[in-house]
This record gives C-alpha cells, structure tokens and sequence, in this order.
C-alpha cells in the first residue's frame, strides 16, 4: 500500500541537498557570496553549427580519433605509422583542418578501417521523435511491479556521442507502493508536476513538490521513500552508454 502521511501528523524533516556527513551532495541555488561564481558548463546550448565544409571536418577529425582510440595507439604513434606530423594529426581530430584525399588513404591504412568510416558521422541521420499529448506508450520496467506506471514519451537509440536517452512520465497512484531501491547505469533528471513525494537518492532525502528537480547518478540507490500526496506525476529522463539499464 502508498505511504501517506496524514495532514495532522508531524513527520520528521527529510535530510536536504547539502546536510549528508559525506559532503557528496549539492544545492544548485541562486543564493551565495555576491562574488561566487556560477556553475561552468563545458557546451553552449545556444551555439549556432559551423558552415557543413567544417562539420564535415570535425566529422572526419572525431572518426580518425575514435579509430585510434579503438586501437589504443597515441597520436605520435600513429603519425609515425603514416608520415604525418603530430601537428597536423592533431588539427585533423579536431576538425581545424581539411585533410588530402591523400592523407585520408594513409590514415585508413594505418586505422584498417574503410576510407568511407571517416565520412560515417557526418552522413548520419540525426533522429526526433514527436509525441503528441497523451499518445505516450505504456511500459513495463522494474518499477511497474510496485505499481509505478511509465508512460515512455520517445527513444532515441545510440546517438552519435554513444549515449541512449529514455524520457518517461511517472505516475503514482493509490495503488502504488514505495520502492527507494531502483539502481541502474547513466544519470537520471526528475521533475515534478504534480503531487508531493519524499524521494531518495543513497542517504539523502528530498521532499520534492511541482517544479522541484533533481539530477543525480543513477548508480546509487533511488526511489520514492514517502507517497505525500496523491497522485504523483513527475518526469524522469534516463540517459545512459551501451545496453538498456533495466
């Protein structure tokens, strides 16, 4: 049966972001020294691509290095194996040149792979997936044996970074149960809609209502711990490398 708590009990204050005895947790917050600097992210989301002559050369760069991390070789090695100077091998992974149908040939020697797996990335389909509103498809996963009902909203299978991305809408109802024990690879984002959940991530626990978030590394224990109030609606995008984390 949900765990509720009744609006006249006193429960106990759940253990926010920032309190664990380990220091592991965060609280991404507006608040702060005036002078405290923002959170650095490494990719600019509003960023404008390059002209297609540079995306095919950053294509080609990205190839050329995954094949030679394949084969677990180092730059000065594998420019020995061709004739090409670290420099210029260096300018061809990062995409800031353009390299000889010549040099090409040399590589994909040295590579053994095809001269066709340099231009594999940048002939890619790049995959959407449009779910109208309520068209969403209800599917069985670990959580569903505690009554949690998930509403897959798209699948994007391996991208060209290798990553699979899963977003879901969760439901919890009266029938459901609490089960603060799922655990898989990759990293996790909730948001909440509706209803009020205490939800545990390892030894911490955040009573999350409409708007509240939280991002975490789905290896460790989590879950629901405590059905507030019902029903619970909140969605969760899974993302991960290699196979279905279950």
């Amino acid at each position: 049966m949900a765990k509720r708590t009744d609006p006249g009990d006193t429960a106990p204050t759940p253990r926010r972001a920032g309190q664990a005895q380990d220091g592991q947790a965060q609280r991404l917050t507006r608040d702060g020294p005036p002078n405290a600097p923002r959170p650095a992210l490494d990719q600019d989301p509003h960023a404008v691509s390059d002209p297609r002559e540079r995306n095919l050369e950053v294509a080609i760069g990205r190839e050329v290095r995954a094949s030679r991390g394949r084969l677990g070789i180092t730059a000065a090695e594998l420019a020995a194996k061709t004739g090409i100077s670290v420099g210029m091998l260096s300018k061809i992974e990062n995409g800031q040149t353009s390299p000889s149908l010549t040099t090409l040939q040399s590589l994909s020697r040295a590579l053994g792979v095809p001269l066709t797996a340099f231009f594999r990335r940048f002939e890619e389909a790049r995959a959407a997936v449009f779910v109208k509103a309520g068209e969403g498809v209800d599917v069985d996963r670990r959580g569903t044996r505690a009554g949690h009902q998930y509403n897959l909203l798209g699948h994007l299978g391996q991208t060209s970074a290798g990553v699979t991305v899963e977003p879901y809408l969760i439901t919890l109802s009266e029938t459901s149960d609490v089960f603060p024990a799922f655990q898989h690879e990759g990293v996790e984002f909730l948001f909440m809609l509706e209803g009020e959940v205490v939800y545990r991530h390892a030894d911490m626990l955040y009573r999350m209502t409409p708007g509240d978030s939280l991002f975490f590394d789905a290896d460790a224990q989590h879950g629901p711990e405590e059905l507030v109030s019902l029903p619970i609606r909140y969605l969760s995008i899974i993302s991960y490398r290699g196979a279905d984390p279950g």
